[in-house]
């Protein structure tokens, strides 16, 4: 195949669409089902890039969740513990344990459920029938992958009533060297990002503390991976094999820490007891169920507990979680990890990547204020590494 018609771009009026190869070689991909659109394959192309890094850096099976070309979270295959199995809404599945693909399936759409809602999802590896059973019961878009078993294709094939947009890529596929795109009718151009993140990028200790365990590094990887694939600014929290907040294209960087900060903050509260616990009556859909659950957390629009509302979504009305709770709670962790795609310019990010128990750090260095962020790192004995690479991507 030389080119696929699309029918629109990014919006309906935007024809004609299509995707192709320049030089007229053939696309390294195959459609094994649907009709994906023009953001699903920029989700797919940058999916693919993400996990493909992650494998060959860790060497571990991964997955990434992505919505409007950024990742909701990325994964590597580890098995889950049984209130993150919960949190999943995974503890279900018989067999999980045993593919690292799905585990890692299961933490990557179970980090940011409300975010991964109709996502486009991304396998390093062939697409086993455990992976394809989670996949096939969750809102998406797409999946892209080097390959699917007869089983799991059978079953990745139910979706939508049969038109799930289904992609096979070509493992070995690599592209030219020089990117080009166009912007209001003018061609850019670059060399592609080849940039390798491995553990020889956190090397450069800055902080007095200089303990750096192999679990961070990992995580620190997973975070600089997914950064890498991150529309800019953007910061990532990491945690026990996933990305866990991801705060994707703010122009401030603390808006970036924030926003991170508090998916992270929701991640952690998931797998908090009272959570985990609510009453929800079973004709509740997994959606609904998210945004509950959000809601309980954050109180955000509206208040699930109270009367004439809690009997839409529970059997019994629970005791609402009170910021005491949640900070108590929360005030427990420790061990995260913390990306950034350029410099911290101010202390006020290592302020806020405290309160949600980040110990590990690595971003590019750089700013005529570094000293004051090492300092205030120094002050809660965190690590951090100066990467000296910047990796913004629009």
């Amino acid at each position: 195949m030389e080119k696929f018609e699309l029918k629109y771009g990014c919006n309906p009026n935007q024809k004609p669409a299509q995707i192709y190869m320049r030089d007229g070689s053939q696309l390294p991909i195959e459609i094994l089902c649907g009709r994906p659109g023009y953001i699903n394959f920029l989700d797919a192309f940058n999916s693919w890039q993400l996990v493909k890094e992650l494998k060959e850096a860790l060497g571990l099976p991964a997955v990434t969740s992505f919505k409007h070309v950024s990742p909701t979270s990325a994964a590597v295959g580890i098995p889950l513990p049984d209130k993150l199995k919960k949190a999943c809404f995974v503890d279900d599945i018989a067999g999980l344990d045993e593919s690292p693909l799905a585990c890692a399936y299961a933490r990557a759409r179970g980090t940011d459920r409300m975010c991964s809602f109709g996502d486009w999802v991304a396998l390093s590896d062939v697409c086993d029938e455990v992976t394809a059973k989670l996949v096939q019961r969750e809102v998406s878009d797409g999946i892209i992958a080097p390959g699917y078993t007869e089983k799991a294709l059978e079953i990745l094939k139910t979706k939508r009533k049969g038109n799930y947009n289904i992609v096979k890529i070509d493992p070995n596929y690599v592209p030219e060297e020089i990117e080009r795109k166009q912007v209001f009718g003018i061609t850019f151009q670059q060399g592609r990002n080849n940039f390798k993140i491995d553990e020889a990028l956190l090397s450069n200790l800055v902080t007095a503390n200089k303990v750096l365990p192999e679990e961070a590094k990992r995580d620190l990887i997973i975070s600089l991976i997914t950064l890498k694939y991150t529309q800019s600014n953007s910061v990532c929290f990491a945690y026990d094999g996933q990305a866990i907040g991801v705060g994707a294209g703010q122009q401030s960087r603390i808006h970036c820490t924030r926003l991170a900060g508090s998916k992270a903050d929701t991640w952690f509260l998931r797998q908090y007891d009272k959570v985990l616990n609510l009453p929800f009556r079973e004709d509740l859909s997994r959606p609904n169920r998210d945004n509950v659950i959000d809601g309980y957390i954050n109180q955000n629009e509206e208040d699930v507990c109270a009367e004439g509302n809690w009997q839409k979504y529970f059997t019994s009305r629970p005791e609402p979680l009170t910021q005491e709770e949640k900070q108590a709670y929360l005030a427990t962790i420790s061990g995260v990890s913390l990306g950034s795609d350029a410099f911290f310019p101010f202390s006020d990010n290592i302020e806020r990547a405290h309160r949600s128990g980040v110990s590990y750090i690595a971003e590019p260095g750089g700013s005529i204020r570094d000293d004051l962020v090492i300092a205030c790192a120094d002050s809660y004995n965190m690590v951090m590494a100066f990467t000296g690479m910047r990796l913004f991507h629009h």
